[in-house]
C-alpha cells in the first residue's frame, strides 16, 4: 500500500478544493460540506453500478490534447535530416531541436501542475493548448534554426501547462472503475505517442513534406478548445491571493539548471567528458539545481512543498518513469538515425518499421490493464523493466551485416512488450494516495520525470554512442547503446524492488480507490 497517511500539504490548496466528483456540466455538484442530496443522489446511483458512468467525451478530449503533446517527443526524429537541410542546421541544432521542447516541458510541468491546483483546471488546460497550438505554427513556418528551436521551446511551456490540468481534469471527473480504465488509458497513450510519433513523421514528411509534422496540430488544437469549452465545466475559482503562492524563483533555477545539465551530457558526447563545454555546463547545473533544492525549503509556498518528496509511492514511480522514458526514447532515437543510414530505409519506412514496436507496447498495456489487480504494480514493473532489458540485449547482439528482419524486429517486439505495462504500473503508483487538490502537483511531479527523462536519454544514449553521423559510426554505436540500456534497466528493476511500495490495484473498488487516486 501507499505510505500515504493524509495528503501532503499544498498552501492554499485548501481554498476552494474540489473533493468530490463534478458532474459534467453542473460545476457546484457533489462539493463537501453540502449537497448532500447530491451525495445521497450519488451513492444510490453507484449502489446501481453503470448508472453513474460519466460520459467519455471528456476523457476523449484530454486523451486528444496529450496524444499531441506526447507525440511531439518523438515526431520530429526521422524528420530532422529534412529540416537541417531546409533552414541549414549546424550538427548541435540537431539535438536542441529534440532537448528544447522535452527540457521546456519537463522543467515547467512542476509549476503548471501548481498553476492547475491553484487557479481554474480548464483555463490552465486551455491556456497551454493554445500556447502550444501557435507555437506548433511557428515551428510549421520557421525560416530559421534560432526560430525552429524557440518555437520548439514554447511548444514545451504549453504542454506543460496543457499536461498536469488534462490528467487532473480526468481524476476529478471519473470515479472507481471508470477512473481506473482511464488512468490506464492515459498511461497507454503516454507509451504509444512515443512510437506513433516515429510513424506519424516519417509518413508526413515523405508525403507532404517536413512543415506538416506541426501544421498538423493546429486544426487539432482548434478542435479540442472548441469541444473542452461546451464539455468541460470550470472548476470552483481560487482566492485571488493565488498568484502570490507561485514559485516563480523554483521554476526558473530548476529549468535553466535542467537545461544547463543536458548541454553538459551532448558536450560531452562531442567534445569529451574533460572539455571546458562539459565541465563549465556541469558545474552550472550544479549550481543551479542545489539552488532549486534551497528555494524549495526556504519560500513559503515551494513549487514542491517539502512533504511531497517523502510520499514514497509518487517519488519511487517518478525516479523509474524517467529511467525507462529516457531509455525508451534515447532508443527510438538512436534506432531512427540506424534503420535510415545503415539500413537505408526512407523516412516513411523507417516509420513503419516502427509499427511492431508501437503495437507491441499497446499490446503490452492491455495485457498488464488485465493483470495488474492480480499481480499489483510493483510486481508488474520490476518483471517489465527485465522484459526491456532483454529486449536491449537481443538488439545488442547485431552482427556486422545487420538486417531489419533478423537484427532489429525481435528486440523491437520484446522492447515494447516490457515497455507498454511500465507506463500503466507507473501512472497507477504515482498517483495513488493523492487528494483532489494535489492531483495537479502529482500528475506534474510524474511527467516531470517523463519528459526530462527524455532529454536526458537522448544526450546519454548520444555521448555513449560517439559518432552518430556516419554509417561506420552508428553500426559501432548500436551495440554499444542497447547494452549500456540492458544494464540500466535491470539496474533500474533492482531498483524498483526496493523502493517501489506495494499499491492494491482493485479495479473496481469502491469510492474510486481501484488504480489508486485519493483516498478520502
Amino acid at each position: 500500500m501507499s505510505h500515504h497517511t493524509a495528503p501532503a500539504p499544498v498552501p492554499d490548496a485548501d481554498h476552494g478544493t474540489h473533493h468530490g466528483y463534478r458532474h459534467p456540466g453542473r460545476p457546484d455538484a457533489h462539493r463537501h460540506g453540502g449537497h448532500h442530496a447530491d451525495h445521497a443522489h450519488q451513492a444510490h446511483h453507484e449502489a446501481g453500478q453503470a448508472e453513474v458512468r460519466r460520459p467519455w467525451t471528456i476523457l476523449g478530449l484530454m486523451l486528444m490534447a496529450q496524444f499531441m503533446v506526447v507525440l511531439d517527443v518523438s515526431v520530429v526524429n526521422v524528420a530532422l535530416p529534412s529540416i537541417g537541410k531546409a533552414l541549414s542546421f549546424s550538427s548541435g541544432d540537431y539535438q536542441w531541436v529534440v532537448s528544447a521542447y522535452v527540457l521546456l516541458s519537463g522543467g515547467l510541468l512542476l509549476f503548471g501542475g501548481r498553476l492547475s491546483d491553484l487557479f481554474d483546471r480548464r483555463t490552465m488546460f486551455l491556456t497551454g493548448l493554445s500556447v502550444f497550438t501557435t507555437a506548433s505554427l511557428v515551428s510549421a513556418t520557421a525560416s530559421s534554426a534560432a526560430t525552429m528551436i524557440m518555437s520548439r521551446a514554447a511548444q514545451g511551456a504549453g504542454a506543460a501547462m496543457l499536461t498536469p490540468a488534462a490528467l487532473s481534469i480526468i481524476v476529478t471527473t471519473y470515479s472507481g472503475k471508470q477512473r481506473s480504465t482511464a488512468l490506464a488509458v492515459w498511461g497507454t497513450i503516454g507509451s504509444m505517442g512515443i512510437a506513433a510519433g516515429v510513424l506519424l513523421g516519417g509518413v508526413l514528411t515523405t508525403t507532404l513534406g517536413w512543415r506538416s509534422i506541426f501544421f498538423v496540430n493546429v486544426p487539432i488544437g482548434i478542435v479540442a478548445a472548441v469541444l473542452t469549452l461546451r464539455s468541460v465545466a470550470r472548476s470552483r475559482n481560487r482566492r485571488d491571493h493565488g498568484v502570490r503562492s507561485l514559485d516563480v524563483p523554483g521554476a526558473a533555477t530548476l529549468v535553466t539548471g535542467l537545461l544547463a545539465l543536458v548541454y553538459a551530457i551532448e558536450n560531452a558526447g562531442t567534445h569529451g567528458w574533460t572539455s571546458t563545454q562539459t565541465v563549465v555546463g556541469s558545474a552550472v547545473a550544479t549550481v543551479l539545481l542545489t539552488g532549486f533544492w534551497l528555494i524549495e525549503r526556504h519560500v513559503p509556498a515551494p513549487l514542491v512543498p517539502p512533504a511531497t518528496w517523502r510520499i514514497r509511492s509518487l517519488m519511487s514511480a517518478s525516479t523509474v518513469m524517467a529511467l525507462i522514458t529516457g531509455g525508451i526514447v534515447g532508443a527510438i532515437f538512436v534506432s531512427s538515425l540506424f534503420l535510415q543510414q545503415v539500413l537505408g530505409a526512407s523516412p516513411v519506412v523507417a516509420g513503419l518499421e516502427f509499427l511492431p514496436l508501437a503495437a507491441a507496447i499497446t499490446l503490452g498495456a492491455a495485457i498488464a490493464s488485465h493483470v495488474i489487480g492480480h499481480v499489483g504494480p510493483k510486481h508488474l514493473m520490476v518483471g517489465s523493466l527485465l522484459v526491456v532489458a532483454a529486449g536491449a540485449w537481443l538488439l545488442a547482439g547485431m552482427d556486422a551485416d545487420p538486417s531489419y528482419l533478423t537484427d532489429v524486429l525481435p528486440g523491437f517486439i520484446v522492447l515494447g512488450l516490457g515497455t507498454g505495462p511500465m507506463f500503466v504500473a507507473i501512472s497507477i503508483v504515482a498517483m495513488s494516495g493523492i487528494s483532489h487538490e494535489q492531483s495537479g502537483l502529482a500528475s506534474g511531479v510524474m511527467m516531470t520525470g517523463h519528459e526530462v527523462g527524455a532529454a536526458l536519454g537522448v544526450a546519454s544514449l548520444t555521448a555513449i554512442a560517439g559518432d552518430l553521423t556516419t554509417r561506420t559510426g552508428l553500426v559501432d554505436a548500436y551495440p554499444t547503446v542497447f547494452t549500456a540500456m540492458a544494464v540500466a534497466m535491470v539496474a533500474l528493476s533492482a531498483f524498483a524492488a526496493i523502493a517501489v511500495p506495494r499499491i492494491h490495484a482493485t479495479a473496481g473498488a469502491p469510492g474510486g480507490q481501484g488504480h489508486g487516486h485519493g483516498m478520502h
